[in-house]
């Protein structure tokens, strides 16, 4: 038995690095869906005046080294905050839950239009990060700047490699 020379031996193993490559993605995309989750339950359980106070009031005895300063920070903006604006902070969590939630199952399920919704929402948010990196400066924020546009970058190219490949293996009519 012999193989035929166009066995697309190439094209399959580019597809399955594509493919560990996209399951990769979809994980962080789950990964920041839980974390939101999990903000949005704190959010909408501190929307309660006393469970607020109760946070308040542990966070001015908490007692850590070296970060006094941090701490009081926080329980300042927190009681600028406010327990009402909470319900705000939940629901916006809830709602980029639902939108990297679609972006990773749809990835993980291998779905052509995530990558491009993908591309799309996280691309738009890039310029955000990009002036927040400048202008407060954090090691995690370019981390994550460097990371999400690796990762807008990869999703073009492997969606614009998919496309050549479907449009290549249409049959032709004419």
């Amino acid at each position: 038995m012999s193989i035929p020379e166009s066995t697309g031996a190439p094209a399959a193993v580019a597809s399955g690095q594509h493919h560990a490559g996209l399951r990769v993605i979809a994980i962080y995309e789950i990964v920041k869906t839980v974390c939101l989750v999990l903000v949005a339950m704190a959010a909408f359980h501190l929307d309660r005046q006393q469970n607020f106070e109760q946070l308040v009031h542990w966070l001015e005895h908490l007692s850590l080294a070296d970060s006094n300063s941090l701490r009081w920070k926080l329980v300042g903006l927190l009681q600028d905050f406010g327990p009402s604006r909470f319900v705000a902070v939940g629901v916006v969590a809830l709602g980029y839950a639902v939108l990297f939630g679609i972006e990773g199952v749809g990835l993980w399920r291998g779905k052509y239009w995530a990558e491009w919704f993908t591309v799309i929402a996280t691309g738009s948010l890039i310029p955000l990060e990009l002036y927040e990196t400048l202008h407060r400066f954090g090691w995690l924020k370019l981390a994550t700047l460097v990371g999400n546009v690796a990762i807008v970058v990869y999703l073009v190219r492997v969606a614009l490699q998919t496309r050549a490949a479907r449009h290549a293996s249409k049959p032709h009519t004419s």
